[in-house]
């Protein structure tokens, strides 16, 4: 540890990969790292469809866990890559137990950041027996009002001018529900149209996820895989993460928080996350009070930043021997 906070862990590779066919049309990637014998933890990650980074193997510490990293449907080295079919929440949510059944593991900690804490709860509710305890930052439940302050309105207060850039490709008619526009558009027949809004919609969710916004990584965010993952956020968005479809209800996700509660879980949020905005995890908090509840004062919505990598590296390291 320095004074600036807790340092990642140096570079591993992995000592277990393949892929597991879990549908008729579905293939995940998966990788396996750290300690054999360690608790053992799997990592959702973002997006939806943004897929695994080698670097995220190294916010855990590799001597006290087994880290399990795996690409959905669609994402990364998944196939087919950008598929959209059969790709639901609860799909993933399935998904992830047959790897679990195929890693021969009993019971395993869920890791999350964004998307990743949707689907970490979701799996969460759905198998609260299966669960030793969870860590999460920069919580989304993919509710109607959260998807409408990132992509319908609510963050271009904060950024009027990535906003506008944001809305020009859609006629000022179509504004009303930018999200349904943009699914339009990204799965119309007009392939360059596709390609020219995924970069629009890529680079206005980077603009804003950041605490400092870099002109470097605004480029980045437009680059060619930015069609994969514009589908599969819009996919899931404009279908609010498909959550109707078991759960009835307007907070669908947040009304199961009684069935994990006995679950140890901490959860980190900033305090100036503009693409999660710390509503949701104070909702999360007021329902689950036995959880420990970290607002990180600065920072966004990435890790990347210094003070809610340490906070979120603190929530990991303390659930090693627990």
């Amino acid at each position: 540890m320095t004074e600036a906070g807790m340092n990642v862990f140096p570079p591993i590779e992995p000592w277990k990969s393949g892929m597991l066919k879990v549908s008729d049309l579905h293939s995940i990637y998966y990788e396996v790292s750290g300690n054999p014998d360690g608790k053992t933890l799997v990592v959702c990650h973002g997006g939806p469809g943004s897929g695994t980074r080698p670097f995220y193997r190294q916010y855990y510490d590799p001597d006290a866990y087994k880290i399990i990293l795996f690409d959905q449907r669609g994402a990364g080295k998944s196939t087919p890559f950008c598929e959209i079919k059969e790709n639901t929440t609860f799909d993933l949510v399935d998904d992830m137990e047959k790897l679990r059944k195929h890693l021969g593991v009993d019971r395993w900690m869920l890791v999350g950041g964004s998307w990743g804490s949707t689907l970490a709860l979701t799996y969460a509710c759905c198998h609260p027996d299966l669960v030793t305890s969870i860590v999460m930052f920069g919580i989304f439940t993919c509710r109607k009002v959260e998807v409408d302050w990132l992509f319908n309105g609510g963050a271009g207060h904060i950024f009027p001018e990535h906003w506008a850039e944001y809305v020009k490709p859609i006629p000022e008619e179509e504004r009303g529900d930018l999200v349904q526009a943009y699914h339009r558009r990204l799965f119309g027949d007009d392939e360059e149209v596709a390609a020219a809004c995924a970069k629009s919609w890529s680079r206005w969710e980077c603009s804003v996820e950041n605490f400092y916004i870099s002109e470097e990584h605004l480029n980045e965010c437009g680059a060619d895989w930015a069609l994969c993952r514009a589908r599969h956020e819009c996919h899931y968005m404009a279908n609010n993460g498909f959550f109707s479809e078991r759960w009835d209800s307007e907070n669908g996700l947040l009304d199961q928080v009684p069935k994990i509660q006995h679950i140890p879980c901490t959860f980190v949020q900033s305090r100036y996350d503009m693409v999660c905005p710390i509503r949701t995890a104070w909702e999360l908090h007021q329902r689950w009070p036995s959880a420990e509840y970290v607002v990180v004062p600065v920072g966004g919505h990435s890790p990347s930043h210094p003070v809610v990598r340490d906070a979120f590296l603190r929530a990991i390291d303390k659930y090693k021997s627990c």
